[in-house]
């Protein structure tokens, strides 16, 4: 469900490819420079002089022209309530101190596009209007009001009963045995809140994709038989969905660019048995998006509308979510999250803070055995397993959008803002907002 404050231009610049391959070569050729340096978004191919190098500067001259500087945030802000109208009643005055908290991170951050995860989902997006009204525009803890006139929220699968027993634990009902973990339909749920426009006309949504029809899915094995991927049964692969919660294509538009916030929640790799069903599930569901941006690859989704096939090779986008998934330690199979960093169209700005460096000396446990490199955690779980990780991300396309700077808001102790982080239990969030900043291009009348 839409909930734009106003009416919102659904106009868009003239769309067409012919002027890109005018140029001489693919859409590939404008891969980024480095996240530290600075210049031509083509990334200096075709050299300073010559009529290719003519080509690529005249090109970058005119994406800089009007270019809007964005910047993009996740954030998991645990926002939800153990039961269906919890957090509507915990949102109606502005005196929720976990909400006055995260509140202030977010005004403290002040991202253009934040993506919210664990907010649970009510209709007609009563809460992040609460929210947005009672808190973000609310000064809290001196923090300068921040204002998203536009905000998209939809349907969760979470908690939605699937009639089946999923877990096979001999009965049907409860949270695991819902499409997607939730105690009530639409706990966990999120929400993109904007400070530009989003073209509602152009909004996909996968909630209702089968993971069966993803080619090559992971699907769980039950070890207790010889067959093959036979966890579920051919009734319940019938109803069993590939989003935990969903997976949404949110186009905004940044002056006369748009760029496609492709935001998502996989569910945690924990919480299962030797069928490492969320896992595999968890896997499939940040594949998802790497197949959607790549060309070719994503010509099986088919979204809630009926639409087929996966993003346009010109359209700008960022990838948005807690991924539940670190690039080198916790329990999420193998590679899971460098399926999307090491895709050809995606850019890791490779967000880091020296809260988190601090938290994982000061911790130890787990996190002294870990191989990552504890600057790029987002978030601060269980000392004894699986320590601090990396699992929230803000992954943008390398067409178009040139990185400008990137961090995690982790303060280290001395700062006086870390009372907004804290240690557990936490006054926010176990996980952190996460941003990136992006030039993006004030023409892309040759972009379709």
């Amino acid at each position: 469900m839409i909930r734009p404050r106003h009416t919102l231009p659904l106009a868009v610049a003239a769309l067409g490819t012919v002027a890109a391959l005018a140029l001489g070569t693919t859409p590939a050729v404008a891969a980024p420079a480095p996240a530290a340096a600075s210049g031509d978004p083509s990334g200096g191919q075709g050299g300073p002089g010559g009529a290719s190098g003519d080509r690529h500067s005249k090109l970058a001259d005119l994406l800089r022209r009007g270019s809007t500087d964005l910047r993009v945030a996740t954030y998991n802000l645990s926002l939800n309530r153990a039961t269906a109208g919890e957090l509507e009643a915990d949102l109606s005055n502005g005196d929720d101190v976990q909400a006055q908290t995260v509140a202030e991170v977010i005004q403290r951050a002040n991202p253009d596009i934040v993506l919210l995860n664990e907010f649970d989902y009510v209709p007609d997006g009563r809460a992040a209007d609460l929210f947005r009204e009672n808190y973000l525009q609310v000064s809290q803890g001196g923090a300068d009001p921040v204002e998203y006139p536009y905000a998209f929220v939809a349907p969760s699968n979470t908690g939605i009963p699937s009639g089946f027993d999923l877990n096979n634990d001999g009965t049907v009902g409860g949270g695991d045995d819902a499409l997607g973990f939730g105690l009530f339909e639409g706990q966990y749920g999120m929400v993109v809140l904007s400070k530009f426009p989003i073209v509602t006309s152009q909004v996909r949504t996968f909630q209702d994709f089968l993971w069966k029809d993803m080619p090559g899915a992971l699907l769980p094995d039950d070890p207790a038989t010889p067959a093959a991927n036979d966890w579920f049964t051919p009734e319940e692969l019938e109803v069993v969905r590939l989003s935990s919660k969903s997976h949404w294509d949110v186009p905004v538009k940044v002056g006369r660019s748009t760029v496609h916030v492709l935001a998502s929640h996989p569910t945690p790799p924990t919480f299962d048995g030797a069928e490492d069903r969320n896992g595999k599930r968890n896997h499939d569901e940040i594949r998802f998006w790497s197949d959607y941006v790549s060309p070719g690859k994503g010509r099986y989704i088919v979204d809630d509308q009926g639409r087929r096939g996966g993003l346009a090779i010109t359209q700008p986008f960022v990838i948005l979510g807690d991924q539940n998934a670190d690039p080198l330690d916790g329990d999420s199979v193998d590679q899971a999250i460098d399926q999307l960093l090491d895709n050809r169209r995606i850019t890791d700005p490779l967000p880091t803070s020296d809260g988190a460096v601090e938290a994982s000396a000061l911790q130890g446990g787990a996190n002294a055995t870990h191989a990552g490199d504890p600057r790029y955690d987002t978030a601060d779980f269980a000392d004894t397993a699986p320590g601090n990780l990396r699992a929230d991300y803000v992954l943008p396309s390398r067409l178009l959008l040139k990185v400008r700077d990137a961090g995690v808001f982790w303060p280290v102790q001395s700062d006086p803002l870390s009372r907004l982080t804290g240690v557990y239990p936490f006054p926010s969030s176990d996980h952190r907002l996460t941003w990136v900043d992006l030039r993006v291009p004030g023409w892309t009348g040759w972009i379709s």
